[in-house]
């Protein structure tokens, strides 16, 4: 009886509880986690980035703010920006021009098996790593490599095409990486929309190619903003592809990051070189998310 009146008494308890107090509980080890795992982090490396280097030091000390002074004062660094953010903006674009169609297209087969057949083809490759991956890119697009002795062997060429060790080949390699994120969130989102918009526009008189664009795209706005994050986020923080595929001369803002903390053992600048990366990631990202909330109401 006690025992049972105990129960009784902490579950009234419990029920009495407020909602919000409730909902604190049930986050409260995630938010740990998120605070130990990604927040403090955070903060030593913002401590790092204000310290001054001391070559053969491991110590931390003095603030200062040299280090981001001479990231945005040297045209080197300033390129290494700048082609990051062009190859992430070159991957966005191509993944979106290739996925919207693709993901429109699989969400319209009738059958389910085949729908999840081709779905599951891209999920695979993705179970490999991106080193993996961009060491068979290596063997397809180097002087001797498959694509160069087929368009030899068929007479296209006289001499290999210099593929590899190009920008090229970095975009390409991003591309099958990032492609298939696209495809999927795009393909769920198209195939949530069902058919009664487009079956309505139809109606209405317009043209599959206007329902497409003035009526689909819009309501798939949200999914293809997703989309366009996913691959820009990769896209920014590349690191096998530029280092395999690129080659030393061709040095994007990740593999740097690398170099001078591993490498050269400059924390201070490698942790402002990721500062800055992850800053210019967040602002585009923000600034294209209020764009996109103005344009097409709430994402």
């Amino acid at each position: 009886m006690i025992g049972l009146a105990t129960t009784s008494k902490g579950e009234h308890r419990n029920s009495g509880a407020s909602p919000l107090l409730r909902s604190a509980e049930l986050l409260l080890p995630s938010m740990l986690l998120i605070l130990f795992g990604l927040g403090l982090p955070l903060v030593l490396m913002a401590r790092y980035s204000l310290a001054i280097f001391e070559p053969g030091a491991y110590d931390i000390s003095g603030y200062s703010l040299i280090n981001y002074t001479s990231f945005f004062s040297d045209p080197f660094y300033l390129q290494i920006l700048g082609r990051t953010l062009l190859v992430a903006f070159c991957c966005t674009v191509l993944c979106l021009v290739f996925g919207v169609p693709a993901a429109y297209l699989i969400s319209r087969i009738g059958s389910r098996f085949l729908r999840t057949i081709l779905l599951l083809a891209m999920i695979i490759p993705l179970l490999l790593g991106n080193g993996v991956r961009s060491a068979g890119w290596m063997m397809l697009l180097s002087d001797g490599g498959m694509i160069n002795s087929l368009l030899r062997g068929i007479g296209l060429v006289d001499e290999p095409i210099r593929m590899l060790y190009t920008g090229y080949a970095v975009v390409i390699s991003l591309l099958a990486l990032t492609l298939p994120f696209m495809i999927i969130s795009l393909q769920s989102v198209f195939e949530s929309l069902g058919r009664a918009y487009e079956e309505a526009a139809l109606t209405m008189g317009a043209g599959p190619w206007r329902t497409f664009f003035r009526v689909t795209l819009p309501l798939a706005m949200p999914g293809i903003f997703s989309g366009c994050l996913l691959c820009f986020v990769q896209g920014m923080n590349a690191y096998a592809s530029p280092v395999l595929l690129g080659g030393p001369q061709f040095q994007m803002m990740a593999p740097k990051v690398y170099e001078q903390a591993i490498k050269i053992n400059n924390w201070p600048l490698s942790a402002t070189l990721a500062f800055v990366l992850m800053g210019v990631t967040l602002i585009l990202t923000v600034i294209s998310s209020l764009r996109l909330q103005k344009r097409y109401g709430a994402l």
